[in-house]
């Protein structure tokens, strides 16, 4: 359906004739006369093209003047962009995954939330690139953690603030979080 109404457009559109009528109407041109004088078309090309363009809904008139359905080319874009399906961030939280899908994209933090709530699910969300158990160099730390955020440092920072991985003689290992059983 989008389809068909971009493509209706575009053929309307299509023929020269038609594209300078389209524009005569646009600088000013109410009437078929004074389009004829502004497109530099003869009558009978400005009345073929006005049928089909009022037939196709892109010209209007109103009040005995000639107007451009500007709307149509809006209906024409919305309907031709496309709906981009909600990340899924594999989090069965409804309110987690409201939170998730704000402030992540394409598995990257774009904005870190200011409200502690939120930067927490965040976190949590994060840390589960870690393994429980297991102890991290700080540059693996940091090389997991530019996957997810430009400014990695600040992201370990949060991370550690938040108890969610612990720090000692240069190394990390995760401390909170939830982790899958199974």
């Amino acid at each position: 359906m989008a389809e068909q109404r971009a493509a209706a457009l575009v053929g309307l559109l299509a023929e020269p004739e038609r594209l300078r009528v389209v524009a005569a109407i646009v600088l000013g041109a109410e009437t078929p006369t004074a389009v004829a004088e502004v497109a530099g078309l003869d009558a009978r090309d400005v009345v073929r093209s006005l049928q089909r363009l009022t037939s196709g809904g892109l010209v209007r008139v109103t009040n005995g003047r000639l107007r451009i359905d500007t709307n149509v080319f809006k209906d024409a874009a919305r309907a031709a962009t496309p709906v981009e399906e909600p990340e899924d961030h594999g989090v069965a939280d409804p309110g987690a995954a409201a939170v998730l899908r704000t402030f992540l994209r394409n598995g990257r933090i774009v904005s870190m939330p200011a409200a502690m709530g939120k930067r927490r699910t965040v976190l949590e969300h994060v840390v589960l690139s870690f393994e429980p158990g297991v102890r991290y160099a700080e540059r693996e730390v940091d090389a997991v953690l530019r996957a997810w955020y430009d400014d990695h440092a600040a992201l370990r920072r949060y991370l550690v603030d938040e108890g969610l991985l612990g720090r000692g003689d240069g190394e990390y290992w995760r401390t909170g979080g939830t982790v899958e059983i199974g």
